[in-house]
């Protein structure tokens, strides 16, 4: 845990500035992961491990605790992100894998979010993505549509 150094001389030893944090660190996904990411999306361990070989996966971690992850893939000029879960602030933190991925490759990006996911759809909204209309139901849950367009190219 990151503690912020004390403030004052000697004789005030026990005052901080700041709030003491955890820091995220965001790495790619390895196989010993999908345990945790099973745990995180309600998913067998081994539908998982698939994942994390068939696309790219980014997990979020905090005190090497896997906290979230984000997978996605490219097809037809756009990048998909096809899972993401964990806090909203993970959340966003992980959207800019895909995001920066999407812009070198002036691409957009598209996802979907269940209705019940709030933490997930705050990261979304937060991160610049729109609402671009309603998704397919995934277990009778309905699902939001939303999309994130490409800067125009530089003239």
């Amino acid at each position: 845990m990151f503690i912020s150094p004390p403030v004052g001389g000697p004789d005030t030893p026990f005052i901080y500035v700041g709030h003491g944090h955890t820091s995220m660190e965001i790495r790619d996904a390895v196989e010993a992961d999908a345990g945790r990411l099973a745990e995180l999306a309600d998913s067998p361990p081994d539908v998982m491990r698939n994942l994390i070989h068939d696309r790219t996966v980014h997990v979020a971690t905090a005190a090497e605790e896997v906290i979230g992850f984000v997978s996605y893939d490219a097809k037809a000029e756009t990048v998909h992100v096809t899972q993401l879960a964990g806090s909203a602030d993970a959340c966003e933190r992980l959207l800019a894998e895909p995001i920066s991925f999407a812009e070198r490759e002036r691409m957009a990006v598209e996802l979907l979010v269940p209705d019940s996911q709030t933490a997930v759809e705050s990261a979304v909204e937060a991160t610049g993505f729109t609402r671009s209309g309603r998704g397919p139901k995934f277990d009778g849950e309905p699902t939001v549509r939303y999309r994130l367009e490409p800067e125009p190219a530089e003239q």
